[in-house]
Order: structure tokens, then sequence, then C-alpha cells
């Protein structure tokens, strides 16, 4: 039987890790230049650590694992008659694969609190996992690469958070990239005055499908939730919201007189966008989209989402937002945070399309020592183990030819790899030293060597 791999995941070859890696550097460096710190979680937490932070679809979302052993043995009998796998799912697993980073990185500010100092900026790039329907742009395991701050309630973090979007965009080459922004105080004021409070959570997450269903889709899916005609009449405007950011803002404002959470809403918006407007972004858009939402239940305040240049169809690329109570779901009160996250995948799929990875390099050694003659190899590999003492990168083909066809192969070898500097023979520590760029072939000492190829 042909292995194969599980659906919504993927082998990497050496040229796409260090894509990847090309990407992740980038990210990474831009973190840290934003005074962020790592950490990392573990792949997997109690079910009761995520079950029940992302909502119903979230909840169905996440990869339960089994428990060890007989699993079964103390599975309730009468549920496994009924086949009701939510009920019998409770007490054969009691762990699972983490959904995304930010619950897992609450559940690390509350049990760490103690030896944190807030306010707390992080950042974490570690795979994730979705038990969901795979397609492009959409795998079940992935890369998220977070940045987080808890403990301040301050606005200039949405601000930090717009300008380091910009950067990392910026900096692998991905111009045009349009970051949305909304806030969930706008959204609760919008379903206060439109009378529909108590369906928040329903009419969010339809309005958010807005670009994907389309202005009938979420009137019918809001009519299947509950939500009154009537309602739905006044939050028309909503679907073709247009004009600037600030034509945006005084709309809303107008719109929500009568709700002062709503009002709120608008002005932190108004306070992050007006900055931004005087910072200015070096290659991203910030817009104001209304309709953004993010089905995620935690979202108290800003939200963002990011979109791909318009020549790429591509879903979001980042999101994230504030969460100002996510900590209180394990214990701990009043500690506000605000964070987004980059999607890699997605972020890789867009830069090959767009063919911005040419300058991206497999690893190479910059000397290769073939290997034509046995005796030779033990000065070879102590000029390696020089060579690479003073990190240079070394190596010594593994093989000793025993013909000219086996010669060949080791020039093909050098060829395929791109290798600039060859090194064909050595003796009496005098090398033969090759390069392959310009055909000019020296002899030299070790010291003279290290002094070209450096």
């Amino acid at each position: 039987m042909k292995p194969s791999i599980p659906k919504g995941t993927r082998d990497f070859s050496s040229t796409e890790v260090a894509k990847r890696n090309y990407i992740f550097n980038v990210i990474k460096h831009s973190f840290e230049n934003f005074g962020f710190q790592p950490i990392e979680t573990p792949s997997f937490e109690n079910s009761s650590t995520l079950m029940g932070k992302y909502g119903e679809e979230g909840d169905r979302l996440i990869f339960k694992i089994l428990n060890s052993g007989d699993y079964l043995n103390k599975a309730d009998e009468i549920l496994l008659s009924e086949k009701n796998s939510q009920k019998v799912t409770a007490q054969i697993s009691e762990k699972a694969l983490r959904y995304d980073l930010t619950v897992p990185f609450a559940r690390y500010v509350v049990q760490h609190q103690n030896d944190i100092t807030f306010p707390f900026k992080r950042y974490q790039i570690q795979p994730v996992w979705r038990a969901d329907r795979p397609q492009k742009g959409r795998f079940r395991e992935f890369y998220q690469c977070d940045a987080d701050v808890v403990g301040s309630t301050s606005l200039l973090q949405e601000i930090e958070f717009v300008q380091l979007y910009d950067t990392v965009f910026s900096k692998l080459g991905l111009h045009g990239t349009t970051i949305k922004i909304n806030n969930r105080k706008i959204l609760s004021g919008i379903a206060e005055v439109i009378g529909a409070s108590d369906k928040l959570i329903d009419f969010t997450v339809a309005l958010d499908k807005l670009d994907k269903i389309g202005k009938e889709g979420v009137v019918k899916e809001m009519l299947e939730k509950g939500i009154s005609e009537n309602a739905i009449e006044k939050v028309a405007p909503l679907f073709s919201f247009s004009g600037t950011n600030q034509d945006k803002l005084n709309d809303l404002e107008a719109m929500l007189q009568a709700s002062e959470e709503g009002l709120k809403g608008v002005e932190e918006l108004r306070t992050v966008v007006n900055m931004i407007q005087e910072l200015g972004l070096a290659s991203a858009t910030l817009v104001l989209d209304v309709t953004l939402a993010r089905g995620l239940n935690y979202y108290t305040g800003a939200i963002y989402e990011v979109a791909a240049p318009k020549e790429v169809k591509m879903g979001s690329i980042g999101g994230g937002g504030r969460y100002d109570d996510l900590t209180g779901i394990f214990g701990l009160k009043d500690v506000s945070g605000v964070g987004i996250s980059f999607g890699l995948d997605r972020i890789y799929l867009v830069m090959e399309e767009l063919n911005l990875f040419e300058t991206v390099e497999l690893p190479k050694p910059r000397v290769l020592f073939l290997n034509f003659e046995a005796s030779e190899n033990l000065s070879k590999i102590k000029a390696i183990k020089n060579l690479r003492e003073n990190n240079i990168k070394s190596e010594l083909y593994p093989d000793t030819a025993t013909s000219n066809k086996q010669q060949k192969k080791q020039w093909k070898y050098v060829s395929s790899r791109g290798i600039e500097f060859v090194v064909t023979d050595v003796e009496n520590d005098v090398f033969v030293l090759k390069n392959m760029i310009n055909g000019e072939q020296t002899t030299c000492s070790l010291a003279e060597l290290k002094k070209i190829i450096s």
C-alpha cells in the first residue's frame, strides 16, 4: 500500500522550508524589534482549557485526543448505546490539540502571573490544528505567528499593532495589503439600537459573512437565528457602508446616539484611525469595515483582519483584536489584552503567487571538499573542522570516487547545489581551490583559503 498523509497536512521540501523560514525570520525580527518576548506552550492542552472558548463552531473543529489505554472501559454504557458522540467524547478524551495560540496564552498568563512583569508583550510561533474542511489556504495543521500585550488598556497598543502589520508586510514585499479594523463595542451598540442585544453573537457571526454569502445570505441567516425583520431593516445601511474612514465614523456616531457602548467604540476607533493617519503606513491601507466581526466570542474592543493584495484571491492573512476579559475564564479578572496573528501558510501562498521568493536561497556550504583520494580525507576533515570553528560552512563529499563516472557525479553535486568554492586536492597542507563562478584555480594554505572564501 502506498504511504500517504492525512488530508489538510503537507510535507515540505528543503526549498519550501527555506522560504517558510524566511517569512518566520522576518516576522520574528519584527516582533523583537517592537519589544515582544518569545514563549512556547504545549501542542495539546486539557480539553477543559479549550472547549467553550471558541463558540459552538470552534468546539466542533477542535481535534480531541483519546485517553491512553482502554479508553472505552470507563465510558457510560447508556451513552455508548445512545451513540451521543458529544457526551461520550467528554468521557473518553481529556486532552485536545490546541485550536489557536490565544487561549493557551491566556492560560499561561494565569498560571504564571506571579512570574510575569506587566504589561507583558509576548510572541509565539507554533503550529495549531483545526478539524476543518481543507481547501486553498485552509489546512488542518498550520502555523500561527502571534503577538499579544496583556496588562494594558491603552489604545497605543492598537496603534502599534497596525504599525507591526505594516512593517512585516513591507519587509516581505507584500505591498497593497488592506488592514481592516472594527470595534466590538460598535457591533454591540448596533445590536442594542435595533433591539437585538440578546442575539449579539448570532448577529455578529452572520454579519461577518457578508463578503462570502452576500446581503441575501446574511439576511436569511439572521432571520433563521430569530432576529426580526424590523431589526434587519434598521441595520440595512451597514450592508453598503461607504466613504472614507472619517465618513464612516461620522455615520456610525449618528447611528449610535442611543448607545453609550456604541459611542465608546466609535471614540476608540477614531483615536486609532486619526493616529495612523498622522503616522502614515509604508505599504498597507487601514480601512474601517463595520461588517468585520470575526466569529470568535472573546473580542471586546478593536478587531483586525488583513486582506492580501487584490490581485491574489485569498482569505485573510492575519487577524486579531482586544479581549479584555479572556483571562477571566481562568479566574484572573481585570487583565486587559490585545493581540494579532499572522497566517504564515496563506502568506506563503500569496508570496509564491506574486513571485516574491527570488532572493531566498537554500542553506549550502561555502566550500565543498571533493573526495577523489581516500588518503587525503583526514587532512580535509581537519581543515573542515577549522573552517567550521571559524563559522565557514564546509562539507566533505562522503563517498570516495573510484572512477571517472563517480568523479563526474561529485561535480554534478557541486553544480546542482550552486556551491561557489571547491577543494579538489590537498597535499602537505597545500590546498587546490577552484572558484566555480569564474573558473579560477588557486594553490594556497588553509589561512589563505579562509581569506579567499570568507
